[in-house]
């Protein structure tokens, strides 16, 4: 995406060979032979939430001409149905088609993880506290400096700095959502870090190396399981882990800029998602079952079903497995930090339209 972020560890999570449901699956649909597969009727009873997906889909209309071309009618048509029905068994009576995602399991369980906007403390100019930079993107393309390099000082005096953090790892959880909120606190400004270029370096979980390390356990891998081990450290022990991962993130500051995703339109909270563009390309709406939380992460026991649309990607976000954008601040990004659930994913296509047959695969997935 414009970013992006990896969600941290979610990516690396293994289905079981028996049936679990702790992270909310679900096994309605039997065994499913491709990623995405045409549904005649979608069958769903639970809970339903349209009401932001009129003006997540306002958003992509006004703000790009080329998907409003391939996308308006389908919108028109979702919110038809949203008004008059509702009821995702009565989509075809809209025209509307739909291909259920096979999940990862080909059990029709998808991964949800989650995303949001950090907003962290800076300041202009460094002191005692606030001492760790961050940067504007070099000149460079495959010739960029590694995290390590960069942390040694491979970009000092080149005048890249945008401004210091007091800590090592709010500017890295940046980088992983892939951008952000700055508050300078010695002018008391805002600003909006958006993504800005990385240096192109492969990027490794820390979360998976805590697990595998033994410092942290899968069960309770997550963002916030991240910044309090971190924070319990010293900063060499700190430095080394995020070293790890030799992958950078720079930002580009815009004055009062709304959150967008790599489609370049403004996000909306649990309205947008981030997913594989080779199968979900930018701009299409799904239907989801999206599992509800607990507020210490566990999984409610229910879901909820509503309209999302894809506008962002990412590294890890690939073919069953979708990114949930929650908003920004410290409340989303605890919500987010939860976040590696499962729930059952309809791609929607208008019939006689551009966007028909959302079940049809390029040539190379067909493999």
């Amino acid at each position: 995406m414009f970013k992006k972020y990896l969600p941290i560890a979610a990516a690396s999570l293994l289905f079981g060979c028996a049936q679990p449901t702790d992270r909310a699956q679900q096994y309605l649909d039997g065994e499913f032979n491709s990623i995405l597969n045409k549904s005649a009727v979608v069958e769903s009873d639970k809970p339903r939430d349209f009401t932001e997906f009129q003006k997540q889909a306002e958003q992509v209309v006004n703000k790009s001409s080329s998907m409003a071309a391939m996308y308006q009618p389908l919108y028109a048509k979702l919110n038809e149905w949203v008004l008059q029905s509702g009821d995702p068994s009565e989509l075809a009576n809209f025209d509307i088609q739909a291909a259920q995602l096979g999940g990862g399991d080909k059990k029709g369980n998808v991964l949800f993880t989650g995303y949001f906007s950090p907003v962290i403390e800076l300041r202009h100019e460094p002191n005692e506290t606030f001492k760790y930079p961050l940067y504007r993107k070099p000149s460079c393309s495959s010739d960029c400096p590694t995290r390590a390099q960069i942390y040694a000082g491979a970009l000092e005096g080149q005048g890249l700095e945008l401004g210091y953090a007091a800590n090592m790892i709010d500017p890295f959880l940046m980088e992983v959502q892939g951008s952000g909120f700055v508050h300078f606190e010695d002018d008391d400004t805002l600003e909006y870090f958006a993504y800005g270029g990385k240096n192109n370096k492969a990027y490794i979980s820390i979360g998976k190396v805590l697990i595998e390390r033994e410092l942290v356990t899968r069960e309770n891998m997550s963002m916030k399981a991240i910044k309090e081990w971190v924070l319990a450290n010293d900063e060499e022990t700190v430095r080394e882990l995020l070293e790890q991962n030799p992958s950078y993130v720079f930002f580009n500051p815009q004055a009062d800029a709304p959150v967008t995703g790599s489609a370049g339109i403004p996000l909306l909270p649990m309205a947008s998602v981030a997913g594989d563009r080779s199968i979900l390309p930018m701009g299409t709406p799904i239907l989801a079952e999206v599992p509800l939380l607990n507020a210490d992460g566990s999984w409610s026991g229910a879901h909820q079903l509503r309209l999302l649309i894809v506008l962002d990607t990412g590294g890890a976000v690939k073919q069953n497995h979708l990114d949930l954008y929650h908003g920004m601040g410290p409340r989303a990004g605890t919500e987010a930090g939860h976040y590696k659930h499962f729930g059952r994913v309809w791609k929607l296509g208008l019939d006689n339209s551009s966007t028909q047959a959302p079940w049809a695969l390029p040539p190379e997935k067909l493999q």
